[in-house]
């Protein structure tokens, strides 16, 4: 299982709005509901391994310097004042109980997901509400688990199908003609979810469809410039995280003090049974 620690972090904080604050009167609904949620994803998928991805950079330049309007209407407020302190508890909190928590620099969260899915085999589930993520979606191995309402979606090819009408592997093609106005990334102009969805299910990619000559120079060379910035990854490999200890939580002592601190002994004691529950071997 492979989580996209800032999207969670995020509906966290904005889904748990009256959790009782710490002892000390801090503010920490989006840890009880980071690990509230966590503890329910170990008890209800049981993955044999587990790592946590961040962003450490979630504007990379790189992606600014291909499509200068990539996020900038998130540029006043990144991250909520109310949040930022808490992001360093989660972080602290993982590091002691001993569940990997990795970012890259110049790397957002679901570029270092994409990166350890180019390396691993076998079954891959993949949380986040990130939907540039369905792109990894790969029958049988790999599908996103997409918090809704009512739970958690599976995203698999069908689905992908299913609610973009395009085979199940070329959502990143849709995502790149059709764009994406919450990340600033405008799109093929004149070409909407619907005329996407045509496009890709009679040239299969974008680069057939800049191939076909049906698409301007300057229509061209934005699909080009959207490609790099749309699709998540690295050109650097990042190393694979172990996911797996023999036992939890990493460091006892320092766990049992931060739980104490935040008057969240009964969640982090029930996020820990849940890591000792699954099967590691």
């Amino acid at each position: 299982m492979l989580i996209d620690g800032s999207s969670l972090i995020f509906r966290a904080f904005y889904g748990v709005k009256s959790a009782a604050p710490a002892p000390d009167g801090r503010s920490i609904n989006a840890v009880r509901g980071f690990v509230e949620t966590l503890t329910r994803l170990l008890n209800g998928r049981r993955p044999a391994r587990i790592a946590v991805a961040a962003d450490a950079d979630w504007r990379p330049q790189r992606r600014v310097d291909l499509i200068p309007s990539y996020k900038t209407h998130r540029t006043d407020e990144p991250v909520p004042p109310a949040l930022i302190p808490q992001m360093a508890i989660i972080e602290r909190l993982l590091v002691c109980i001993g569940v990997e928590f990795v970012g890259v620099p110049g790397l957002e969260a679901e570029d270092v997901i994409a990166s350890w899915v180019e390396q691993m085999d076998g079954r891959i589930e993949i949380v986040s509400g990130d939907r540039d993520l369905f792109a990894l979606v790969h029958d049988p191995d790999v599908v996103v688990l997409y918090p809704e309402k009512g739970g958690l979606a599976e995203i698999d090819e069908a689905e992908v199908t299913r609610r973009y009408d395009v085979p199940g592997r070329r959502y990143g093609d849709f995502a790149v003609l059709r764009g994406d106005p919450s990340d600033g990334l405008p799109g093929l102009p004149g070409v909407g979810a619907k005329s996407a969805a045509a496009m890709v299910r009679r040239y299969g990619t974008v680069e057939a469809i800049i191939a076909s000559g049906t698409v301007s120079e300057a229509g061209c060379e934005y699909l080009r410039r959207a490609e790099e910035v749309t699709r998540p990854g690295s050109d650097e490999p990042v190393g694979l995280p172990v996911g797996r200890r023999d036992s939890w939580p990493m460091d006892g002592e320092a766990t049992a003090a931060m739980a104490s601190a935040l008057g969240m002994e009964a969640g982090i004691g029930r996020l820990v049974r849940a890591l000792n529950s699954v099967d590691n071997g």
